[in-house]
């Protein structure tokens, strides 16, 4: 059952360079938490090691090997981990009106990573809905993600204040769903209010994920500094 933490958006595990088990061999993973929740992972090809780690939210009636087709290819080029847990509703339960099992089982995918994987860093995004969510949630973490890579979101709403994550938000100029004026640019304008580090682009095309885009991203995080 989900805790007040995480019904405060707070995620306890923090997966380290030092995994405690046998290491799992490069391919999809589909994580056994029990509870009907699905979690994929997709480790990249190459000798075990510490690597990067994005966890991605799917998009409102989405699933998790939608956000592994969004961002799996270029993940893997980079030698990322990527973690891709399912809403267990339609949409996720921020979005549906409140924190806690969502964000329970992203809690449990993260201690299971972090028994089997090595991990160095942490980033988390989204599309759509899912990018919602990441803008929420990873504020509210900063102490694990340092950096949030939404594809054009909608709304923000970070139940606390954790550090200082850097965001990257693209959006499309021609987005019909979530328009641009009232989406992203409103949203890049309030994390850079509250200081955080905002790189904002916007793209001419509609409420799409361009792979360019998840390659741009992806460059934006692993290679700052």
């Amino acid at each position: 059952m989900p805790g007040s933490r995480h019904a405060d958006g707070r995620l306890d595990s923090r997966p380290t360079a030092s995994p405690a088990g046998p290491p799992w061999p490069a391919g999809m993973h589909e994580l056994d938490l029990g509870g009907g929740a699905e979690v994929l992972l997709a480790v990249p090809n190459g000798e075990p090691r510490p690597r990067p780690l994005l966890v991605f939210f799917h998009g409102a009636g989405g699933e998790p090997r939608q956000s592994i087709g969004a961002v799996g290819a270029a993940a893997a080029e980079r030698g990322v981990l990527v973690l891709a847990p399912r809403s267990g509703a339609a949409t996720w339960d921020l979005v549906a009106g409140r924190l806690g099992r969502d964000v329970a089982v992203l809690d449990a995918a993260l201690a299971e990573v972090g028994r089997h994987a090595a991990v160095s860093r942490c980033a988390v995004g989204g599309f759509s809905d899912g990018a919602s969510y990441a803008l929420s949630l990873g504020p509210a973490n900063g102490d694990l993600f340092d950096a949030v890579l939404a594809f054009s979101p909608g709304f923000a709403h970070p139940p606390a204040a954790i550090g200082r994550p850097r965001i990257r938000i693209t959006h499309g100029t021609d987005d019909r769903v979530l328009p641009v004026d009232r989406c992203g640019r409103r949203l890049a304008a309030a994390f850079d209010g509250s200081g955080h580090e905002v790189t904002y682009e916007e793209f001419d095309g509609g409420h799409v994920v361009r792979p360019g885009d998840v390659v741009a991203s992806l460059g934006w995080w692993l290679d700052a500094g």
